[in-house]
């Protein structure tokens, strides 16, 4: 009985550390001919029509730029002819997940009660170690149902003169935030962990949430 009250704490502790900070976990894939020698990063962004009037759009290209001049690129300016150009991409679908899991359920209503006096031939004693009180615990199936989203990036660089791709990696987190503007901060870091990396390689990145 001790051995699975030991067994239950631990696994309620272990819950409840693992709730008290939220992680964006993604996974990113880059395809690269990544030069070994690029003397001009000058860069422009190539928006697409309807990309130049979106402000979503404008918020998660400034993400990009930080990331970008975080790397030695540098943004072209007017008077300077850029050698590659970027363009960004993004979706998020959702979808209801319906879970079946068990859940140990305690019949004894005083489990985390005082310890009080029982009869007098028995003296002082806890209800919490008590077997001849109240049964075994009980295992039941519970339901749960909730949205699941899926959230994408894609980030592309090209020669400018040839368009000649170089870089292009894809981003793909799930969770159940919905709020594709709170996620996509750590999703553009991860785009740009491991910069350029190992070409067609997949891997996971990590991050804990602000």
């Amino acid at each position: 009985m001790k051995a699975w009250l030991i067994a239950v704490v631990m696994a309620v502790t272990s819950v409840l550390v693992a709730g008290c900070g939220t992680t964006i976990q993604s996974n990113v894939t880059a395809f690269h001919e990544w030069p070994e020698s690029l003397p001009d990063k000058h860069y422009v962004f190539e928006r697409t029509k309807d990309q130049n009037n979106n402000l979503e759009y404008l918020n998660y290209e400034n993400l990009v730029r930080a990331e970008l001049n975080r790397l030695g690129f540098m943004e072209a300016s007017p008077s300077v002819k850029p050698t590659l150009k970027v363009a960004i991409s993004y979706s998020i679908d959702g979808r209801d997940v319906r879970e079946v899991y068990p859940v140990v359920v305690n019949p004894n209503p005083y489990w985390y009660g005082p310890a009080w006096y029982g009869p007098p031939w028995r003296g002082y004693y806890s209800p919490f170690y008590d077997p001849f009180w109240y049964g075994p615990p009980m295992v039941e199936q519970r339901v749960s149902q909730y949205r699941l989203y899926t959230r994408q990036l894609r980030v592309m660089i090209a020669h400018m003169a040839d368009n000649k791709q170089l870089y292009e990696t894809t981003v793909v987190s799930e969770g159940t935030n919905g709020s594709l503007a709170a996620v996509m901060p750590y999703m553009v870091r991860s785009a740009f962990a491991d910069f350029p990396g190992k070409s067609g390689v997949p891997h996971r990145v990590e991050l804990k949430m602000q």
